[in-house]
């Protein structure tokens, strides 16, 4: 019987060693696929950067890159932030239009867009060199709480409810301007300046590529004024990322980055957010 016991744990001890080798086989196998994703979107961002400066100053819109390396490949997709509506800096006029492009009827795409403008303009603030009172203080904080530093803070204005922040996301941003990259920016986000509908954004966007675009051109060209056009390109911008690695595993990543060419350091990431991975097909 003693023999049969020792057996019986013998055999349980060599299972429960198979079954932690296995373990441990699988968190490597998989720290080794997160390393090899993460380096991968790290060379696609590098690439994507030094396709900017192969660029030569030209339009960055719609610049894809796919380098492949032993370990998979990544493709990086860069698009320029002025491109989008600065939901911190645009006029009332280009928010609204903003959301009567993805949906809202005119009447309420007014009131949420005067409604973000009162949140980031709040009263009574003392400049800084300003005397400060205790009162001043309060609102001088109250308005550094209204900054936005992230499109989906629009969900916290009032009148703004997460379904349209959500909507409206795609076409803003809060590292623009008070004007419109009219050489990057896609169809959707012309046609929500004044004076300017989908066909006639989507025509322009078209035909852009053709010929190198001023100001008062293209704002003619859209039928709006060149309070809302600008024709530079932005020193910041978005790479969408996805590594592909041999396996069939894929992970994607968004960043943000600040383009310094004439630095030691070429650009500065500003925002990494990772996305979900998808299993090997």
């Amino acid at each position: 019987m003693t023999v049969l016991w020792m057996v019986a744990l013998l055999s349980a001890l060599a299972m429960a060693a198979a079954i932690t080798f296995r373990g441990f086989t699988g968190i490597a196998a998989l720290d080794r696929d997160r390393v090899q994703a993460e380096a991968l979107l790290m060379g696609g961002l590098e690439a994507a950067v030094g396709s900017i400066a192969r660029a030569d100053g030209a339009s960055v819109a719609d610049i894809g890159i796919t380098t492949v390396l032993s370990t998979g490949s990544v493709r990086a997709q860069l698009s320029d932030e002025n491109g989008r509506i600065d939901i911190g800096k645009a006029p009332v006029e280009m928010l609204a239009g903003a959301f009567r492009v993805v949906g809202a009827a005119a009447e309420e795409a007014e009131a949420m867009a005067q409604a973000i403008v009162e949140w980031r303009n709040p009263p009574s603030v003392t400049p800084p060199n300003a005397q400060e009172t205790s009162p001043d203080r309060a609102a001088a904080k109250r308005a550094a709480d209204m900054a936005f530093t992230d499109v989906r803070q629009l969900a916290r204005v009032p009148g703004v409810t997460p379904e349209w922040a959500a909507r409206v996301a795609p076409l803003t941003t809060v590292y623009g301007s008070d004007k419109v990259n009219a050489s990057t920016a896609p169809a959707e986000v012309l046609a929500a300046l004044p004076g300017v509908d989908m066909d006639r954004a989507a025509a322009f966007v078209r035909s852009r590529g053709q010929f190198a675009v001023e100001a008062a051109q293209a704002a003619a060209m859209l039928g709006t004024t060149e309070d809302y056009i600008d024709v530079k390109n932005g020193s910041v911008l978005s790479v969408d990322l996805r590594a592909t690695l041999v396996n069939g595993l894929q992970q994607a990543a968004r960043s943000v980055i600040f383009v310094t060419p004439q630095d030691a350091v070429p650009y500065r990431i500003l925002v990494w957010n990772d996305l979900p991975s998808l299993p090997p097909e």
